[in-house]
Order: structure tokens, then sequence, then C-alpha cells
């Protein structure tokens, strides 16, 4: 360990990793300032009380930075625009959050003169890597320190006692002790009983953000999302900004069951991890804009736009977000994006989403061309030339298959 660290901003959430990290940090080296550093993407009431926590425990300062809006409108927009998705179902919630954390703990580092950056992530997570990428993007010398990677205790429990031991207040227990990840657009639940893939979740016990379909309501909730370029302006037809319509969506979404997912995913340092996370308003906004995308799209764009999504995803799961191919893809959904413009009609029911009608003054469909009725701006009779012209190559292979069986 270095030891001529004389401060030290810690990214603070008061969670147990961080809570007992002031004190381990003092003890190992050699009594450094501390300064907690809270990034607030929509915790709520999890930021409550921490300034009093962090300055009680150790801490010289505290910042709390208001992200919320910008995260909404630099990070969660963009990679709706682009259909961001990781492994088909996970709408990135963690990974949303860590590129702006990463570089707010930057900008105070800088205006402190802080000789090295602390995170609270374990050795076998995303995060650590998301942090320190996007420290490297904006601090490419600055410390960075790790504990779980060099210190003593070895499991949460080995936390809770260090906690108890230096009367650091918690607010779990050996029993609640599950990780959990809170911002605007979801929340996430990891650990003991959910570590076998076998257990079904409890979820009467841990969902926050909504209720299990089974006692969502016995009727279906209409909403109408309205979009602007691909990026969400209006719940039914009132105009609102970006963290209000998605704080406005998860409270629709979660009465009706919307955005439960249980999945094991393959992390990035190797291992597969199993996780439930709650995304209510994500997943009514990733649908809507999914659905209006099928009428204001062309079909190679729409196609190709499905892997982008994916390598996407990839890049903002793995910490990417500030690489030049991440911009690149960004140009890109700016680009397919200047047509994705309209309005979605969904039915709500028990986890369910279905349209309930798109329209779009950019809209490609034409009911006259594709109407099984009478029209004049499609002659049938033309099909049969393309399907010969396109059938050629079958063609050309079945009859050289032919000699070769003479």
């Amino acid at each position: 360990m270095k030891k001529d660290i004389k401060k030290i901003v810690l990214a603070y959430s008061g969670g147990l990793d961080t809570s007992v990290m002031i004190q381990w940090l003092k003890e190992n080296y050699d009594n450094p300032e501390i300064i907690a550093v809270s990034g607030d993407v929509g915790q709520a009431d999890e930021l409550e009380g921490l300034e009093e926590k962090a300055l009680k425990t150790g801490a010289s300062k505290f910042y709390a930075l208001d992200l919320k809006d910008a995260f909404v409108e630099d990070i969660i927009f963009p990679c709706l625009k682009a259909n961001a998705v990781y492994e088909n179902v996970y709408l990135l919630g963690t990974a949303f959050a860590r590129p702006i954390i990463g570089k707010g703990l930057v900008d105070i580092a800088i205006q402190e003169g802080a000789d090295a950056i602390c995170h609270g992530c374990t050795g076998k997570g995303n995060d650590q890597v998301r942090f320190e990428l996007a420290i490297k993007a904006f601090a490419p010398d600055m410390h960075i320190i790790a504990p779980w990677r060099t210190w003593e205790l070895k499991s949460r429990d080995d936390e809770i006692e260090y906690a108890e031991k230096h009367n650091i207040p918690l607010k779990i227990n050996r029993e609640t002790n599950y990780s959990k990840d809170k911002n605007v657009w979801h929340l996430s639940h990891e650990g003991l009983d959910l570590e076998d893939p076998m257990n079904e979740p409890k979820y009467d016990d841990i969902l926050e953000m909504g209720v299990t379909p089974e006692n969502a309501p016995d009727v279906p909730t209409y909403i109408e999302l309205e979009f602007e370029k691909g990026i969400p302006v209006a719940l039914d037809g009132k105009k609102m900004k970006g963290q209000d319509l998605l704080l406005a969506l998860n409270e629709v979404g979660g009465k009706n069951g919307i955005g439960i997912i249980d999945m094991v995913e393959n992390r990035l340092v190797g291992m597969k991890s199993r996780g439930v996370y709650e995304t209510p308003g994500g997943t009514i906004l990733y649908k809507a804009h999914e659905l209006l995308e099928t009428i204001t799209l062309d079909k190679d764009t729409q196609h190709f736009k499905q892997h982008v999504g994916i390598k996407f995803g990839e890049l903002l799961y793995n910490g990417l977000w500030f690489t030049p191919l991440r911009e690149a893809l960004s140009a890109f959904a700016d680009k397919t994006s200047e047509t994705v413009n309209g309005t979605v009609k969904l039915k709500l029911y028990k986890g369910n989403i279905t349209s309930a009608g798109i329209s779009s003054p950019d809209t490609l469909y034409s009911e006259q061309i594709a109407s099984f009725g009478e029209d004049d701006s499609y002659d049938q009779n033309d099909s049969a030339g393309f399907i010969n012209l396109f059938g050629l190559p079958i063609k050309v292979k079945a009859m050289q298959d032919a000699k070769k069986q003479k």
C-alpha cells in the first residue's frame, strides 16, 4: 500500500462496503483525509442521512452530486435511442450509472487536489472496471484504491463484524443482506438465497418498485407515449422532462407488475452471476421505442440497428462508455432517430406490455400498399420476376445437384 497518500476521494453510497471503508482507509493509509462523494442518480431515501453518517465515521467533507437529470438525458436516453441491451433482457440499470458517477468523482478529486480515488467495488464484479475506466478517461494518472482486492475482510459477514466492532451504523443485518443497487432507472438484488439459481426469488419480500404480475390489477391500464427523434417527451399528452417522465412510468409500470426479470448473466470478469432486476419504467420505454421504430425505420436500418443495440449494450456493460466506438455508435443512433417521431399507445396488464396503436408523421407504413383489398400502387404480377431472380441461386444449385445424380 502507498503510505504517502494524504487525501482520498471515496465513492460513498453509505452501503455496507463504503460504510466500513472510511475507518479502514484511515487505519491502513496513515490517517489520510477522506472526502466522501455520493452521486445522486435517483436513490431517493437511500441518500438520507449520508452526510451525517460520513462525517461521524471519519470523513472531513461530504459532497452530494445531483446527477439525476444528466443521468437520464446524457446516459439513459442515448442508450434508449441505440436500443442498448445486454444478453437480450438486461436493461443495464447498474451499468448506466457508472460513467457519470465516475466522471463526478474525478471532478471532485481534481477540485480538492486529492492523491487517490477509492471505490467499494468487489474484485469479482463489473463495477470495478466501469469506475476505473471512467477515472482513467479523465484522470489517467490518478491512483486508484480498491480495498476489496487487498483487505483482510473476505465476506459481507466480515464487513458487518468489522462495522459492529467499530460502532459503524448500518441499515442492514445478516438476514436482509442482499446486495442492492438503486437508481431512477432500476433496482437490482443479488446474494443470499439468490446465489442458487434453483431458488425462486422471494418477490413479496424483495420487490420495492412494484408488485408481481399476480398482485397487479385485474383490469388493464392504457398509456400514451410521445417521442421526438427517439426521445420520450410526453406521457398521456402531458409534456414532461426526462426524469419526471421516467418516475411516472416507474409508478404505473410498478403497479402493473412490469419489468421484473430474473437472470443469470455473464459478468465481464468471467463468472456467471444471478440477479433479480426491477425496471418498470425502462421496460415500458424500450417497448414503446421498439414499436415506433417498426413504422419509422426502413428494413435494413431496423435490422442493422439490432446488431448496434447488442454491441452498444456490451460496451456499456463492460465500462467502455468513454471510447471512440461508443461515440461513433451514438452518432449512428442519433442519425437513425431523426425520423423516430410519433405516439405509441400501450396496454399494461399483469406484467405484459402490448401495443394498442402506433402513429407517426414519418411512418413508412402504407395501408394502401399493404392492404389485402384492391389498390393501384402494387402490381402483383411484378412478384413473379422478383421471385425468379431472388430464387435463381437455389434453382442453379438444384440443377447442378441433378446433374451429379445422373
